[in-house]
């Protein structure tokens, strides 16, 4: 599924019961996966990864830390 898709999906769900939530639910829906994404690229490099986001390497080890992502799976050993 794509990311217009997924956003359209939430919007139905959230306009109906949670009005307000919407962004919330999108952000959470996609950070992590993109996160994970932009890691493999980067074969696990968090500095190259924040910089192709826009983010600060520290907002994006934070990231890396709140969302449970493993970047070892993606280092070359």
């Amino acid at each position: 599924m794509d990311i217009k898709n997924k956003v359209l999906e939430l919007e139905e769900t959230f306009l109906a019961d949670k009005e307000g939530l919407v962004y919330k639910a999108v952000v959470e829906a996609i950070e992590k996966p993109l996160l994970e994404d932009i890691l493999q690229r980067t074969e696990g490099n968090q500095l190259k990864a924040a910089r192709i986001l826009g983010i600060n390497r520290n907002t994006m080890r934070a990231k890396i830390r709140k969302l449970g992502i493993d970047i070892n799976k993606w280092k070359i050993q």
